[in-house]
């Protein structure tokens, strides 16, 4: 699948590839030391704001202010 989807409509338990991360570069630096980065893969916890993702072995909470982040929906079993 190749369609870019914003990273808000990804539904619970869902995985996803980041594509894109576009935004205020303060906020995009911050998000690639956390993980969040091109081709880094993302389940979500909990959709909505805030929004927690599990990048690696990290749990990350998002409100998504200050950037924009576009992902590819995967299909993996939880």
């Amino acid at each position: 699948m190749d369609e870019l989807i914003p990273l808000e409509l990804v539904g619970w338990g869902e995985w996803a590839e980041v594509a894109e991360v576009s935004g205020e570069p303060t906020w995009i630096g911050r998000l690639a030391e956390m993980g969040v980065r091109h081709g880094c893969r993302i389940k979500v916890l909990q959709p909505g704001r805030p929004c927690i993702l599990q990048v690696g072995g990290a749990r990350l909470s998002l409100r998504g202010e200050h950037a924009q982040i576009l992902v590819r929906p995967l299909a993996i079993a939880s």
